[in-house]
C-alpha cells in the first residue's frame, strides 16, 4: 500500500457536467464537508454560466476546470483524468452532477474513512461500488432555484428499487446501479459509467467487502453508504435534461414518457441534510503549506527506504515532478529526488505483478522523457518485460492487448 502521505488529495472527484450552473455550487459545497478535496471537472460544451460558478473553486485551488466539447466525451474525459492525476490523488470518484455521496455509518465520518474501512478487509479491492438511492420529484412540477436539490427533494424510491426491463421500458431502472470510488492507479479502461475495467487480479467490492460485478451489482447494499441520485427533479428540470443530452452516448434515450417510471417518492428522507449539517460544524481544509510539508517529509522518508514497491516509486516520482513545476526555484533538490525515484523504479522491478508491469507501461512516455543516466537501463528493462507479458497474453487469449503491446515494443526498440 502506498503512503497516503505522498499524495495531494485523499480524494477527488471526476465529473463532467454540461449547463449544471444552478447545482454546481451546492453539489461542490456539500463534497468538500463530506471529505472530497479536489475536483476535476470537464466542460462538455456549457452554454450557462457553469464557469462562472467554479471559478471561486478554481482560484482557490479545490478545482481544475478543462473545457472537454464534442459528443460522447464522458470516457475521454474519464481517462483523461486517470492519465494525467492517478497519483496526485489516492483515491478518484467518478460521478455525475446529479449524485451526491453519502456516508451513512457516523455522522462525523468522511466518504474516505468509510472507504478505507470497507476497502481495507480485501487486498485485492481496487475500488468501491456504491449503490444510487434514486429520489423523485417530491411533486414538483416547475423548478425553484431558489433553493437546494438536496432541500427541495426529501422523497426517494424503496431501498431495493428496481424495474427489469420489459417492452414497455427496455431499459433496466432503479438503485441497482452503482458508481464507483477506484484507486485510479488499478484502472485499466473505462466501458460503461457505472462500472470500472480494472488490471488484472483487482475489482470492485460493495459496501460489505463483497466483490460487486457488473454495473448493477446484487445485492442492493445501502446501510453504510450510498449515492443519492436526482435524477428527476422537477418535471420543468427533467425536460431540460432531456434536451441537453447525454455525455457518454450521441444517442439521447431520455424521453418525457421516463420520468413518470423514474419519478419514484415512496419513501422520505432527510439523513443527508443531518449529514451535511454535522458535518459543517467542525469543517476544516487542509491547506496548501500543510500538504506540501507532509508530502515533501513523505517523499524524502519514502526515498530513504529500500525495497519500494513500483507504485510508491511511481508515486514518488511523479511527486517529485510536481515538485520541480510548483517550486522551480528549488528544482535542483527536487530533480534529486526525480532521479532518486527513477532508480527506485528501476529496482522495484525484480518482482513485480502482472498488473503492476501494466501500470509502468502506461507511465513510460513520462519516464523515458526524463534526463537521468538511469532513462536508458528503464528502457532496456521494459524491453525485458514486454515479451513476459505478451507471452502470458498470447496463452490467454488476450489478442488485442498482444497487439497493443507489440507495436509499444517496436517503438521502444526504434528509441534505443
Amino acid at each position: 500500500m502506498v503512503d497516503k502521505n505522498l499524495f495531494l488529495h485523499n480524494l477527488a472527484v471526476v465529473s463532467i457536467l454540461k449547463n449544471e450552473g444552478p447545482y454546481l455550487k451546492e453539489w461542490l459545497d456539500y463534497h468538500l464537508l463530506a471529505g472530497v478535496e479536489h475536483f476535476y471537472l470537464y466542460d462538455n460544451d456549457s452554454t450557462d454560466n457553469q464557469a462562472e460558478v467554479a471559478k471561486p473553486y478554481v482560484e482557490a485551488g479545490l478545482v481544475d476546470y478543462i473545457p472537454f466539447p464534442g459528443k460522447a466525451m464522458l470516457f475521454p474525459a474519464y481517462e483523461d483524468a486517470v492519465k494525467n492525476f492517478k497519483f496526485q490523488c489516492r483515491y478518484m470518484a467518478f460521478i455525475d452532477g446529479d449524485e451526491f455521496v453519502y456516508p451513512k455509518v457516523d455522522m462525523g465520518g468522511g466518504i474516505v474513512e468509510v472507504v478505507d474501512e470497507i476497502l481495507s478487509h480485501d487486498p485485492n479491492a481496487g475500488g468501491l461500488s456504491i449503490h444510487w438511492q434514486c429520489f423523485g420529484s417530491n411533486g414538483q412540477e416547475k423548478a425553484d432555484y431558489s433553493k437546494g436539490v438536496l432541500e427541495r427533494f426529501t422523497r426517494r424510491a424503496p431501498k431495493d428499487w428496481y424495474m427489469p426491463p420489459n417492452k414497455e421500458n427496455p431499459n433496466l431502472r432503479g438503485n441497482c446501479w452503482i458508481k464507483d470510488i477506484v484507486d485510479p492507479r488499478k484502472i485499466k479502461f473505462f466501458h460503461c459509467p457505472h462500472a470500472m475495467n480494472y488490471f488484472e487480479g483487482f475489482y470492485s467490492v460493495d459496501a460489505n467487502s463483497k466483490p460487486a460485478v457488473g454495473a448493477t451489482p446484487f445485492p442492493i447494499v445501502t446501510e453504510r453508504i450510498v449515492i443519492n441520485h436526482y435524477h428527476t427533479k422537477s418535471y420543468e428540470e427533467f425536460l431540460i435534461k432531456v434536451n441537453r443530452g447525454r455525455p457518454e452516448t450521441s444517442n439521447n434515450w431520455l424521453v418525457k414518457e421516463t420520468f413518470e417510471l423514474q419519478d419514484r417518492n415512496e419513501e422520505f428522507d432527510d439523513g443527508i441534510l443531518k449529514y451535511r449539517a454535522a458535518r459543517a460544524k467542525n469543517f476544516s481544509l487542509e491547506s496548501f503549506d500543510q500538504k506540501f510539508s507532509r508530502m515533501a517529509e513523505a517523499l524524502i522518508e519514502n526515498l530513504s527506504e529500500a525495497g519500494l514497491s513500483l507504485e510508491t516509486a511511481l508515486t514518488c516520482r511523479a511527486l517529485s515532478t510536481y515538485l520541480i513545476k510548483k517550486f522551480p526555484n528549488d528544482a535542483v533538490y527536487w530533480k534529486i529526488c526525480e532521479e532518486n525515484s527513477l532508480n527506485a523504479i528501476l529496482n522495484s522491478l525484480n518482482k513485480i505483478s502482472f498488473a503492476d508491469a501494466r501500470l509502468l507501461i502506461r507511465e513510460l512516455p513520462n519516464l523515458l522523457s526524463l534526463p537521468y543516466p538511469a532513462v536508458k537501463d528503464l528502457r532496456v528493462a521494459a524491453l525485458n518485460i514486454i515479451p513476459q507479458l505478451m507471452n502470458v497474453m498470447r496463452v490467454s487469449g488476450m489478442w488485442k492487448d498482444y497487439a497493443e503491446l507489440d507495436y509499444i515494443q517496436d517503438l521502444l526498440k526504434l528509441g534505443g
